[in-house]
């Protein structure tokens, strides 16, 4: 690899997005996969030697989420744009390293070789752009009509990350005005030059719509008109004197971050519940970005998710739910706990199990970072 002693090298993460496309009801970075956040496996990937500075753009409505998340690994987060070209302009302001690799948040799987790889092609050529050779036949269609086919060999998927010098591409975008791109290369190939490509990796991913999520989901139908149902939900730790876990307040020298009172264990739990019946997700009944749920007390939130089961015809025989904390410790509040889920979900108290335990100081809870909860429901016909 061609040498970078002298350079400093930063990265942008694009994470002010809001996901739509992927059904979420939420910034589907803050989506639990593999029981932490997207955004957090994004930026574990940059938490590398050959990374000196990570500016993070994120949207106004996950900033105080996306901040929590980014503060034990140092990254600076800035309030992003309306659009993507106009965060990555504003990200570019903050970026003090020689060369800049652009990427996209919700592509969690990209490797340390690849950004090294990106590093040296700018470094040698001025530019670097993740690609891979289009396998498919690709048409071009207008009114529902194949109006072309072009020649495949010259095609090839863009991915992130883009690298680039940092002079040139601050360059390209303070050229911009209202023009909205879906990439870095396209703008400067507009004011630079032609940028060069590099091999992309097929695991670097963009999450993108809901099945990308279901990598970790479990759903069942046993026979005698039962279902079962799997959740989950994580949050980050933020300023704050207590967590709230099914519906009890508990003595904490953090509190989650999150839009609702970010209760792990009644949005696992919601989650569980809505998906054995067939249902949409908790974030298309209960928006992040909906003020209405802003602070929202989240046993009642799934006291209006169980109405929508039951309207679908199915009602609670017991449920399960496993809590990952390194603190506060739950042991004194395990039964209370029980208790108000029972209560809330209406079936008897032994029906409803919490169990606690730690991570043995591994990974995003491990580390004291976060919260994660995991629920398993049982339903029955009525």
């Amino acid at each position: 690899m061609t040498t970078t002693k002298n350079l400093k090298i930063s990265a942008v993460i694009a994470a002010a997005g809001a996901g739509k496309r992927a059904g979420l009801g939420m910034n589907k970075l803050l989506a639990p996969l593999y029981g932490e956040p997207v955004i957090r496996h994004t930026f574990k990937k940059f938490d590398i030697p050959a990374i000196d500075e990570v500016i993070v753009a994120a949207s106004e409505d996950s900033l105080a989420e996306i901040s929590a998340i980014a503060a034990p690994f140092g990254y600076k987060v800035i309030t992003g744009g309306k659009t993507r070209t106009e965060s990555v302009k504003r990200a570019l302001n903050h970026v003090t390293g020689d060369i800049v690799l652009i990427h996209d948040g919700a592509r969690p799987f990209l490797s340390a070789e690849l950004i090294e790889k990106c590093i040296d092609s700018v470094v040698r050529f001025g530019s670097a752009v993740c690609a891979l050779p289009v396998t498919d036949t690709v048409a071009g269609v207008s009114y529902g009509l194949i109006t072309g086919v072009p020649e495949r060999s010259s095609l090839y998927s863009l991915q992130t990350p883009q690298a680039f010098f940092t002079e040139d591409i601050r360059r390209a975008y303070s050229n911009l005005k209202d023009e909205e791109y879906t990439d870095d290369s396209s703008v400067y190939r507009e004011f630079i030059g032609f940028p060069r490509i590099v091999a992309g990796e097929k695991e670097n991913i963009k999450l993108t719509y809901a099945e990308d999520f279901k990598r970790e989901f479990v759903k069942s139908e046993p026979a005698d008109g039962c279902r079962v149902g799997f959740g989950v939900d994580v949050h980050a730790f933020c300023d704050g004197d207590h967590v709230t876990l099914a519906g009890v307040g508990i003595p904490s020298d953090r509190a989650l971050a999150a839009h609702s009172d970010g209760d792990v264990v009644f949005h696992a739990v919601t989650d569980a519940l809505l998906s054995a019946a067939g249902l949409k997700d908790i974030g298309h009944y209960f928006p992040a970005d909906d003020p209405e749920w802003e602070n929202a007390d989240s046993a009642h939130m799934c006291a209006i998710a169980l109405g929508e089961v039951k309207k679908a015809g199915y009602a609670p025989v017991n449920v399960s739910v496993s809590v990952q904390a390194e603190k506060p410790r739950l042991a004194p509040y395990i039964d209370k706990m029980a208790s108000t889920l029972a209560q809330v979900l209406g079936i008897p108290h032994e029906c409803a199990g919490i169990s606690a335990g730690t991570a043995e100081r591994l990974g995003f809870v491990g580390e004291g970072l976060g919260i994660t909860a995991y629920a398993y429901i049982l339903l029955k016909e009525i």
